[in-house]
């Protein structure tokens, strides 16, 4: 199974949930797998808002905007130091 990379088109988008990381390495099957995985695993809004607080009901951030997140193959990521 191949790895992918997957990060914001824009580097200042408010919607990547990773700050601190410029980019998301993960294995999928295809590049569609790749952004379900992460639109699963990273929603926006996970809780919902304060009008409706309730699981699952937030907007997922790049769900609905595909041109917003690249996603691409790449290399299997290093491994974290021991």
């Amino acid at each position: 199974m191949p790895w992918f990379s997957l990060r914001p088109r824009d580097p200042a988008d408010p919607r990547w949930p990773l700050p601190a990381e410029p980019e998301l390495v993960l294995k999928a099957a295809d590049a569609e797998e790749a952004r379900a995985k992460f639109a699963q695993a990273y929603p926006s809004e996970p809780f919902g808002t304060p009008a409706s607080p309730v699981p699952d009901a937030g907007i997922s951030g790049f769900h609905a905007d595909a041109d917003a997140l690249v996603v691409r193959e790449t290399g299997a990521p290093p491994s974290p130091p021991a």
